[in-house]
């Protein structure tokens, strides 16, 4: 049997998510670092936290959506809502396990959905 030529392109697109992935929660990281560093050396409010951890949803997912739909060429919007997806489906397994169980607040929940796969399908419309 005889490969096509999108077989390889598949492939490559699926390790190109992988590493895309990996980019976005080294940014997270970084940017969850310079939050804390903010936080202890300066008195900041609760709201600062949970709109700086917006900005970080926000960032990390145009980031992603950006440069997959770079790399897909066709179907921008629909790869960047892709990995947006399992960009919130990571953080929502992490959080399973750490709360083990559901998290406690639904709608905190449906909001980093929304921000996730909205910034990641605008990433990848802009791209």
């Amino acid at each position: 049997m005889q490969k096509t030529e999108q077989e390889p392109k598949k492939q490559t697109l699926v390790k190109d998510c992988l590493k895309i992935l990996f980019f976005m929660y080294a940014v997270t990281f970084v940017l969850l670092l310079l939050l804390a560093f903010a936080l202890f050396r300066m008195e900041l409010s609760e709201m600062f936290s949970k709109v700086w951890l917006i900005v970080v949803y926000i960032i990390s997912g145009f980031a992603g959506g950006f440069l997959i739909g770079k790399r897909a060429g066709t179907k921008k919007f629909l790869w960047g809502f892709v990995i947006g997806m399992i960009y919130f489906l990571i953080l929502f397994a992490v959080s399973m396990v750490l709360y083990r169980g559901l998290p406690g607040d639904f709608m905190h929940l449906l909001t980093t959905f929304v921000l996730c796969v909205a910034s990641g399908t605008v990433g990848g419309m802009v791209s």
